[in-house]
């Protein structure tokens, strides 16, 4: 891949392939693309979207039975074999074609490496939200552990803070069973983040779905299953804290789903979050960051 391609990777697709991929481009910059038979094309085993919901599928088709495909597929040649090309990016445009009974699509080909295939896709799935939240957290663990990319690179390819990729990240460290759930919609990245650490995730997660608990539910009921059973907070001096201050603890304590400690003298105070790994540190911080 050219150096300046890939200066531009973290800017977006668009700006990788020259701007092909929006509607505008299609109308007016005919030069980069062609029509190929439809069955040229073959999915992209390394796309981080698993998961195409037919009722969406059937949606697509019916557009493109109206009004073609406008925005063409991004491929790359398959090595060795002629006419033959991997999709990079839109292969849910692919599969409803297919769908609208179409016998060719237009392509835009580009000459780009497995990691930069992955980026690509992940970059375009995730700019228009088309992932779950496993399959994104997924193809970030694919782009640092088989690319050697840090978070940093990450956060610069997708446009996201560093802290959204490293708590999605995270997610690939939950059970299977509890990476299910997530991938199924059943739980949210909000959910699946307070489970992280707690003894038994798969069992809380298990309740979460079947009672239907929300994000501050599910934060309180980590907190409650990871933390043991403690005896009643004392001020310092040994007087038990007055029923305000320890109300004010269980209201901190619910909403972050960690151990909270306050110490209130007039006329201030200080306040103690109790965390169980750097996990909870860098959620505790991504919080703070998100209300700055």
């Amino acid at each position: 891949m050219a150096d300046e391609a890939r200066s531009r990777l973290g800017r977006g697709l668009a700006s990788l392939i020259g701007d092909v991929g929006g509607e505008a481009a299609h109308l007016d910059r005919p030069r980069a693309q062609r029509k190929v038979p439809i069955e040229f094309l073959k999915p992209n085993p390394r796309n981080p979207r698993r998961e195409f919901a037919d009722v969406e599928l059937g949606e697509l088709a019916d557009s493109i039975k109206q009004h073609g495909v406008i925005q063409p597929i991004v491929v790359r040649p398959v090595k060795g074999v002629q006419d033959r090309y991997e999709i990079i990016a839109g292969e849910r445009r692919w599969r409803a074609s297919q769908i609208a009974g179409l016998h060719e699509v237009p392509i835009v080909p580009v000459d780009v490496s497995d990691s930069d295939a992955l980026e690509i896709a992940i970059i375009e799935n995730v700019q228009r939200e088309d992932l779950n939240a496993m399959e994104e957290a997924q193809g970030y663990h694919a782009l640092a552990n088989e690319f050697k990319r840090s978070q940093e690179d990450i956060a610069k390819i997708v446009g996201k803070s560093r802290s959204h990729v490293a708590n999605m990240m995270r997610l690939t460290k939950l059970p299977a069973e509890v990476q299910a759930y997530i991938a199924l919609g059943q739980l949210s990245a909000g959910h699946a983040r307070a489970l992280i650490g707690v003894p038994d995730p798969t069992a809380a997660a298990k309740r979460i779905v079947e009672e239907g608990l929300n994000v501050r539910q599910a934060e309180a009921l980590a907190h409650v299953e990871g933390v043991p059973e403690r005896k009643p907070q004392k001020a310092r001096g040994g007087k038990a804290k007055d029923p305000d201050t320890v109300a004010l603890e269980k209201r901190v304590s619910d909403a972050l789903g960690l151990t909270v400690n306050v110490d209130h003298r007039d006329p201030g105070g200080t306040v103690h979050i109790r965390y169980r790994n750097l996990d909870q540190l860098d959620e505790i911080v991504s919080r703070l960051e998100a209300k700055g």
